[in-house]
């Protein structure tokens, strides 16, 4: 193999990333065999190692290395609630706040026909069986609030409603710390919308 086509396979391959162009891609690549081969080697041997180990979880579907993940083997959270969630990332913020300490279902994206995502693909009978077990209580949609984040709620609560299963969202609004005359219009309307 030609080392053009050793740099471009390693160009290629970075690009894989979410918002990585041909040039930040090449940085990458430049830097880490110029400057960093112990931190590309550790990169590589990380990536490899998750690649093979990390898994999804048998009951919320976030990634893990056993079966089921710490958050769903943790006996001290409120199993009456259900937050449904897009991503692992997405699990990991609401975590971070340390505000929320029930369970979740994971659901790896969010409805998109132009992606070919419908309810099947992102596991919605899998979630409406966890959520009508008879324990959960309340579903609480933590979805984007993207457009396709707002298609993927109105499904999830029609086809959960159906169920009888009392369905909440995140409140939208003004963040906290801002200054009203430097919140876009949009953010403000939903705000006084959504007012308690």
């Amino acid at each position: 193999m030609s080392d053009a086509a050793v740099l471009d396979g390693l160009i290629q391959a970075l690009r894989r990333l979410p918002g990585v162009g041909v040039k930040s891609a090449s940085r990458m690549a430049y830097h880490l065999l110029q400057n960093d081969r112990d931190g590309a080697l550790l990169l590589s041997n990380a990536l490899a190692q998750a690649a093979r180990q990390v898994g999804h979880c048998q009951q919320c579907n976030t990634f893990t290395v056993q079966p089921i993940c710490d958050t769903c083997s943790d006996a001290q959270r409120d199993a009456t609630r259900l937050c449904v969630v897009e991503s692992p990332a997405d699990q990991s913020a609401l975590e971070r706040t340390s505000a929320y300490k029930g369970f979740y279902f994971v659901l790896m994206g969010h409805i998109s026909p132009i992606e070919g995502k419908g309810p099947k693909e992102i596991g919605l009978q899998k979630l409406l069986d966890r959520a009508s077990d008879g324990v959960v209580s309340e579903v609480i949609l933590a979805t984007n609030f993207t457009a396709e984040g707002e298609v993927t709620a109105h499904v999830l609560t029609e086809a959960l409603k159906r169920r009888n299963v009392q369905v909440t969202r995140l409140a939208r609004g003004v963040p906290v710390g801002s200054e009203l005359e430097y919140v876009d219009l949009g953010t403000i309307a939903h705000a006084l919308a959504d007012r308690r």
